[in-house]
């Protein structure tokens, strides 16, 4: 049986809220991690990871981000399942022309390369092929914008984590994600949501690729799971062979980040000591090597080391380079129990700032720092 994303979490949810054992093992988004240790609803799998070498299989970045906490405790509660984060896709047809190539030259005093040589050649390319009243109408990038969850937090962080920016490791926020780089952050984003097709007020995952395959971005932000839909003829068909894929590309000030997405697995602390066996059993034959090939291959979306680096993997698919890219470079939001409470002052902040052009991007990121710094004092992370 299966369940919809959308009530997944409730049903998992209740069955921590009971102690039950409907399931052995949960396949859980990284944002539950600091939830689920702290009520004691997952094992802790240290031991069997590091014992049996899985923790070296897969790339730091995804260990470190689904399947660790508390954050720098070395504690593992679950292995790297689903690999994901965001990347970009653009219009192969637009971007490489030569004609364009030099027009942008002329305008902006330097020449545009694919990848972008880092995140402010993005916003420029993204403000030059904004022309709204060509025939046909062209814009520029279309980004995650979504106030309802998390969309448009995890869009900006992008940028921010890709300027030198961060949720404090010591849980200090006033001075830190409002430092001027962050500030210059989300000045980009919005320049890029600027140039971006309208109509992106509270958009997800769907609508970027529904931007791209109507011809009304020349590029789209979105996580790797959902790109394949963009390089199939079925699904886009006046595009599919006009797409080509890049990684998030580096800050202007050497780092370079994408936001997370995806799940690792976890094993239920409810259930007898024979099932949480047999679950280890499980994922140590599928965490080996050969069945991550295998895995792989069939479109998952593997953590892996060997298969990233793999050449069937890179050249298996147009986005498979991109991605396997990402995956050393992947960085999360903070997972520990109050995130609900953290997320909305940031998508409220964001959003008046970015979709409806309240304020600047200073007092945006003030605001989202008195904030933060006000839960974080509540719970005893910041003294």
């Amino acid at each position: 049986m299966q369940e919809p994303w959308g009530s997944y979490f409730n049903k998992v949810s209740a069955e921590w809220a009971a102690r039950g054992t409907g399931f052995d093992m949960v396949v859980g988004d990284s944002q539950w991690i600091g939830d689920a240790v702290t009520n004691g609803h997952y094992v802790d799998m240290t031991d069997f990871l590091v014992s049996n070498g899985i923790d070296k299989s897969v790339t730091e970045a995804t260990l470190k981000y689904y399947g660790e906490y508390p954050a720098g405790s070395g504690k593992y509660f679950a292995y790297p399942t689903e690999g994901d984060a965001d990347g970009w896709a653009y219009r192969t047809d637009i971007v490489d022309n030569p004609d364009e190539m030099a027009a942008f030259e002329a305008k902006y005093g330097y020449a545009y390369t694919i990848p972008p040589k880092d995140y402010n050649v993005l916003a420029d390319m993204s403000e030059f092929f904004y022309r709204p009243d060509a025939d046909p109408p062209m814009f520029g990038a279309a980004v995650y914008t979504q106030k309802d969850y998390d969309a448009i937090t995890m869009g900006f962080q992008n940028a921010l984590f890709t300027y030198g920016c961060d949720w404090n490791a010591d849980w200090v926020v006033e001075g830190v994600v409002n430092k001027p780089e962050c500030v210059e952050a989300l000045e980009v984003y919005k320049k890029m949501y600027d140039s971006g097709p309208p109509g992106n007020t509270n958009s997800f995952f769907p609508e970027m690729n529904n931007y791209f395959i109507a011809g009304q971005a020349t590029f789209a932000m979105n996580y790797f799971a959902f790109l394949p839909a963009l390089a199939n003829e079925g699904t886009n068909p006046d595009y599919y062979d006009k797409v080509g894929f890049f990684s998030n590309p580096p800050g202007p000030y050497g780092h370079q980040f994408a936001s997370l997405g995806g799940q690792g697995i976890s094993v239920s602390s409810y259930v007898d000591a024979a099932r949480q066996q047999a679950s280890f059993d499980f994922i140590k034959w599928f965490a080996s090597d050969d069945v991550q090939m295998k895995w792989a291959e069939v479109g998952g979306y593997t953590c892996n080391i060997k298969a990233l680096e793999s050449d069937a993997f890179l050249n298996g698919t147009p986005y498979n380079r991109a991605f396997a890219e990402t995956m050393g470079f992947v960085k999360d939001f903070y997972n520990i129990p109050q995130f609900g409470e953290l997320l909305p002052p940031a998508q409220t902040a964001l959003s008046a700032y970015v979709v409806e052009g309240t304020g600047t991007a200073e007092e945006a990121l003030d605001s989202i720092a008195a904030e933060h710094s006000k839960i974080l004092t509540q719970y005893g992370y910041l003294k």
